[in-house]
């Protein structure tokens, strides 16, 4: 129907009306859908700064538990590693008590059992955890130990001796905070590894146990026990710290995530509750243009 000169003007300003309704409805359905009152954050007003801020706190707190995740990963693969070296210590401890009876028999299962408990604690100090060798200091991509040289002859067993190792001294550390990093690592050359290394490494290659030697070996090896325990109580500590700090990041992180949502979110209850009644609003709206444009003087005069 041609609508009259009469009726233009209401009817356009109904008409106008139903498109802001409806676009106001689209707009209402988007966030009804997303959950975010825009996803543009200009739209955000004075609040954009404030959404932006939130956004890279959450994404740093997130790196640094990250990063605390994957060392107490490391930290628990080195801890079960020096466990396993203190179990050596006392295979070997019980070796040479053995031995101590001066039995031939005896001596020679404790040179056996020595050259196979050297080589598995080589193994032990070359663990490995995502690709990178753990007790290598900075240096891990390369192997701690290299027992090539190093397990031969007996050596001394009062010098010190750390040739076996192929790492440096810069011990692993993590950033878990702006202002925290947390040292944990331990590398191959420490005292206590480097006690057993020699215990192991004059009792592997000796071709007879006096009781002279296996009294001084044995009280390397009651060194060498305590030594480890300091060591697996230190990882312990680190373990301890770098889980504290990732708890405190991740308390952080959900603290600015739920002021983030109270800034970009929307009550998807309430908006779905004022979309039907825009809707109700369009509907009657269009219902009336309807009526307005059928309407004719011939009309009114029946």
């Amino acid at each position: 129907m041609t609508m009259r000169i009469a009726t233009f003007s209401m009817s356009d300003q109904m008409t106008a009306g139903a498109l802001r309704t409806e676009a106001t409805m689209a707009n209402m359905q988007v966030q009804e859908a997303s959950g975010l009152k825009s996803g543009d954050l200009a739209a955000y007003g004075a609040d954009t700064q404030h959404v932006v801020n939130l956004q890279v706190s959450v994404s740093r707190a997130q790196s640094y538990i990250d990063a605390a995740t994957l060392a107490d990963s490391k930290v628990q693969v080195m801890y079960a590693a020096v466990g396993q070296i203190s179990d050596l210590v006392t295979k070997l401890r019980t070796a040479l008590s053995a031995a101590s009876t001066a039995s031939s028999t005896a001596v020679g299962s404790a040179i056996s059992t020595s050259q196979q408990l050297l080589q598995q604690m080589g193994g032990i100090l070359n663990t490995q955890y995502d690709g990178q060798y753990l007790f290598s200091g900075a240096r891990t991509s390369s192997a701690a130990v290299d027992l090539s040289t190093f397990a031969t002859g007996t050596g001394s067993l009062t010098t010190a001796d750390t040739s076996y190792y192929q790492g440096d001294a810069q011990l692993a550390s993590v950033r878990v905070s702006d202002g925290q990093s947390v040292t944990y690592g331990v590398a191959a050359d420490n005292s206590a590894f480097e006690q057993v290394m020699r215990a192991l490494k004059y009792v592997a290659n000796s071709s007879t146990l006096s009781s002279t030697d296996i009294t001084n070996v044995m009280k390397i090896a009651d060194s060498a026990v305590d030594a480890v325990a300091t060591v697996q109580a230190k990882l312990s500590s680190s373990a301890s710290q770098i889980e504290s700090a990732s708890t405190l990041q991740s308390d952080f992180k959900s603290y600015a995530e739920s002021l983030g949502t109270d800034l970009t979110s929307v009550d998807v209850a309430s908006v779905t509750a004022q979309l039907s009644t825009y809707q109700a609003q369009l509907t009657a709206s269009y219902s009336a243009m309807a009526k307005i444009q059928s309407l004719n003087l011939a009309s009114y005069l029946r």
